[in-house]
């Protein structure tokens, strides 16, 4: 599973690293499209947070259980204690962006719900400061991804999982 903040680059890295493991991708956001037939800005908009989260937990939880490859889930996923039990047991690689790459990449757009408002960057901030403990608490193997492509990031994220395994025989 691929894991972390909007920006970090779960959708680019994921399919890369699946691509390089041999095995499929799914990305939790495009499933809840795919079952609602609405984007995630609207779900947000006209039903509210915990209506999207509920969803997300729904889907992550099939995901599991069907999806042999690599999920990558929404930054907010793993606030959600079902999903952070689930994800016990499972490689969860957690994309590491700091606070000024991050606002970079995201450009800070509307299409980014969380992020619309006032004052994103600082809604920004606050949501990379509430949820690093939570990601680091579920993540087996945490890559930085501020100065790094995808290709470079997937290798590392390759490498790691192969030592892994080796200390697991």
């Amino acid at each position: 599973m691929v894991a972390g903040p909007p920006g970090s680059g779960k959708s680019t890295v994921g399919p890369r690293l699946a691509e390089r493991l041999g095995v499929p991708f799914r990305d939790s956001d495009d499933d809840i499209v795919l079952r609602t037939g609405r984007t995630i800005a609207d779900i947000f908009a006209t039903d509210g947070e915990p209506t999207f989260r509920a969803l997300e937990e729904s889907v992550i939880a099939e995901a599991l259980t069907e999806h042999g490859g690599v999920l990558s889930v929404g930054g907010g996923a793993v606030l959600s204690t079902a999903t952070r039990e689930r994800l016990r047991g499972h490689p969860v690689v957690f994309l590491n962006i700091g606070f000024a790459a991050g606002v970079r990449r995201v450009g800070l757009s509307t299409a980014r719900p969380l992020l619309a408002g006032v004052n994103p960057r600082a809604t920004y901030k606050s949501l990379l400061e509430a949820r690093l403990p939570v990601y680091r608490e579920v993540a087996t193997i945490e890559v930085a991804t501020d100065d790094r492509t995808p290709d470079e990031i997937v290798t590392v994220i390759a490498a790691e999982l192969s030592k892994n395994l080796e200390n697991t025989k």
